[in-house]
């Protein structure tokens, strides 16, 4: 068996955007805003996947399931291995109405090997507020399997969470408002001074009738017109459909976990000079057959032969130019042959070095 070290990562860079985006996709109307439910519940009808007697709160939750409907069974002779506790969660999207549906995600909280083929029974689910929201039930749809036997195992995907669509039933409306009757805030999604500021003027510019103030980096106050508060709704939507020039910070975004790199279009570098080199470690495992002591019946052993051999490149030297784009500066990072695990040391190190204008955010 080999092996071959640096793992290759991944590598965007992503150009300046060009053209401009509605108001819609960076902003929405504050107030209009979901609410994430939870609720503990209970996956029956699996084939011997379920929990095991070791999880008191699933065989408990099983009794009291019972003595709900009528049936009282002591608690220590129930077995639960065709049953799994499961916290359910769903968002509850703005605006949804009583008798509306939506999905939720089942997720196993005890010992279970897997919830294929499993039925949610009905699970209450409740706000931050502890109110009951919507009502949940149905079968589970996981998007994989887990097979065993004779001591072998095939599982695709993960098998101790799944999804019921349009499983929840709301059963109650969240009471919401978007304008106080004489104005609306509009909330950016990625706060900027800038991108602000520009709303407000292209509202103004867009709709001279009404009145727009950016009130600080996340908040820009419309006030609507005595002619459109009886469409406030027709309003907002032609607020979100005028288009504007956002505005982005440079930045770049690694992970040294998975090895990607993200560089903005906002990216700029200053002249230097960069040596890069790097090592290869090569692992090999050949097995060996160690014959057995004269006179002894047993037979040889196999063992593994290791032999770890070590590789250093030449190292390269290149001259990073005053680069205005983000194509120059791949141009320029490619020349020198780096990875993308290689290029987050090499960003970090120019940035210390102070020949890069961007934030690096490490994740």
């Amino acid at each position: 068996m080999k092996r071959l070290l640096p793992l290759l990562g991944l590598l965007l860079f992503v150009l300046p955007a060009q053209g401009q985006v509605r108001i819609k996709d960076i902003a929405g109307v504050q107030g209009a805003r979901s609410n994430q439910l939870v609720g503990f519940g209970l996956v029956v009808g699996l084939d011997g996947s379920g929990d095991t007697n070791s999880t008191i709160f699933t065989t408990q939750s099983v009794v009291n399931a019972l003595q709900r409907l009528g049936v009282n069974v002591p608690q220590g002779i129930v077995k639960v291995k065709n049953v799994a506790a499961v916290i359910v969660t769903a968002e509850l999207p703005a605006f949804v109405k009583q008798g509306s549906r939506i999905d939720v995600t089942v997720n196993s909280i005890g010992d279970a090997r897997s919830l294929q083929g499993g039925t949610l029974l009905q699970t209450p689910l409740q706000g931050a507020d502890s109110q009951v929201y919507a009502v949940a039930q149905g079968p589970l749809s996981i998007g994989g399997f887990n097979f065993s036997a004779g001591g072998a195992q095939v599982q695709k995907n993960h098998v101790t969470v799944g999804r019921i669509p349009r499983g929840a039933i709301v059963e109650q409306e969240v009471p919401m408002s978007i304008s106080d009757g004489q104005s609306i805030q509009i909330a950016l999604k990625e706060p900027d001074f800038t991108t602000a500021s520009r709303i407000a003027e292209e509202i103004v510019k867009q709709v001279p009738e009404t009145q727009a103030l950016a009130v600080d980096p996340y908040t820009v106050r419309v006030t609507v017109p005595e002619t459109r508060r009886g469409n406030l709704v027709g309003f907002i939507s032609q607020i979100e459909a005028i288009p504007v020039q956002p505005d982005t910070t440079a930045k770049i975004v690694v992970n040294e976990r998975t090895g990607t790199v993200v560089i903005g279009g906002e990216v700029r570098v200053s002249p230097c000079a960069i040596a890069h080199g790097s090592i290869q470690v090569r692992v090999e495992n050949t097995p060996v057959v160690l014959p057995p002591e004269p006179l002894n019946p047993n037979p040889g052993q196999v063992v593994p032969l290791k032999d770890v051999n070590a590789k250093e490149t030449k190292a390269k030297l290149a001259a990073i130019p005053a680069a205005t784009t983000v194509e120059q500066l791949v141009k320029a990072l490619n020349a020198l042959g780096v990875t993308p695990r290689d290029l987050i040391n090499i960003l970090q190190a120019m940035r210390t070095a102070g020949h890069i204008t961007a934030d690096i955010e490490v994740q």
